[in-house]
């Protein structure tokens, strides 16, 4: 299912032995644009310090308009004795290390697909341990939704809008696309554009151009709030755009 990140922003989390807080943000990866860490906000719970949840703790969604919560697979005595973060800390390599090593998942960095040496997570290769492949890891940096929110977007020929939102796949914890709303361009449609169309990103001008022309951008399927994002609508998206689906391409790697 696909969900943008405002959406599941005050979702309720549900642990094996209670809620613990509500989802304040999400922390992705600038190589594969894939969710690494749901950020918690524990409220009163655990003051002081970064609460993280890997998408391998993830286990169910449900949408319910009047109770919106994500199901996790973890004790509340296991996320308190995780590894600590305090708030105003950058999350490290060696941070993640250590969080990984405590509830032996498979590190994500230590292979060339989204998910380590698999390209989609695998919930059967949780427990045991998996160990990385050798070989220098790939260099990942985390970057935040909230601070990512708000960049400039620019097509290969000029500005488009802002980075307004995500689109999240909550299956495989892929970032699908970016919202960009081009309110100062086209009397304020907004836009998807897929992460595998970026040509680059300048992380200190806050600003991600895509390889694709203005005009090309302005005729494609309009985005709106309240449309369900079909596949039906994904396959016209990528059509306009000449590209693969991402359904076929992975669908090829299992």
């Amino acid at each position: 299912m696909l969900s943008t990140a405002k959406t599941l922003k005050g979702y309720k989390l549900d642990s094996l032995d209670g809620e613990i807080g509500k989802v304040r943000e999400f922390y992705f990866d600038d190589r594969h644009w894939t969710i690494r860490y749901l950020v918690a906000d524990t409220e009163y719970w655990l003051p002081g310090r970064q609460v993280l949840i890997s998408p391998y703790a993830l286990v169910a969604i449900n949408g319910d308009i009047f109770h919106p919560q994500i199901k996790i697979d973890l004790t509340k005595a296991q996320i308190k004795a995780s590894p600590s973060l305090d708030n105003d800390k950058p999350v490290s390599r060696q941070f993640e290390e250590e969080y990984y090593g405590y509830y032996s998942w498979p590190r994500y960095w230590a292979g060339p697909y989204s998910w380590g040496s698999h390209p989609y997570i695998a919930r059967n290769r949780v427990k045991g341990g998996e160990h990385p492949q050798a070989g220098k890891p790939l260099d990942y940096h985390l970057r935040s939704t909230h601070e990512v929110t708000g960049y400039h977007a620019q097509a290969n020929d000029g500005d488009i809008g802002k980075i307004e939102d995500f689109v999240i796949d909550d299956e495989t914890w892929a970032i699908r696309y970016l919202i960009v709303a081009t309110t100062h361009w086209w009397l304020g449609k907004k836009v998807l554009v897929s992460p595998r169309w970026i040509q680059n990103v300048s992380w200190g001008e806050q600003k991600v151009v895509f390889d694709l022309s203005r005009e090309t951008i302005k005729q494609s399927p309009e985005y709106t709030a309240d449309m369900p994002l079909t596949r039906d609508y994904e396959a016209r998206l990528h059509q306009h755009y000449h590209r693969q689906g991402y359904w076929q391409a992975e669908l090829a790697t299992k």
